[in-house]
């Protein structure tokens, strides 16, 4: 018999914040965790359907091609392992200047450890 299929990876409109005080609340009311190349702030936010996710990356990351690159490698992060969160809530992900530097598996390693860190996974994978 066999496995249920996965749901789809994706990363629609509805599943990013877009309001700066939507951003603000995450970071004024929530919880911080540095880990790596991130930080990762959220907010448990049970009157939501869905997590949100917000990225920031500031100009101390590197020109606008790094920071490009550094918000794809963590909406990926993001895309690959969201069914794996516990939620409803928002997470901002903040890139440190150390994430121009990394490839994609750190920046993973990195997410990955953030979330466990901050008891966001349904499961605890190793």
């Amino acid at each position: 018999m066999p496995a249920s299929p996965q749901p789809a990876a994706t990363f629609g409109r509805s599943q990013r914040l877009k309001e700066s005080r939507d951003f603000q609340r995450a970071k004024t009311k929530g919880q911080r965790l540095p880990c790596g190349c991130l930080i990762a702030n959220w907010f448990a936010a049970p009157g939501l359907q869905t997590t949100r996710l917000g990225l920031v990356t500031s100009k101390q990351v590197g020109p606008a091609v790094v920071r490009n690159r550094a918000r794809r490698l963590m909406r990926e992060c993001y895309r690959l392992h969201q069914h794996e969160l516990v939620g409803p809530l928002d997470l901002v992900l903040v890139a440190r200047p150390s994430m121009a530097r990394k490839s994609w598996l750190e920046v993973e390693h990195d997410f990955l450890k953030a979330v466990r860190k901050a008891n966001l996974l349904k499961t605890a994978k190793t």
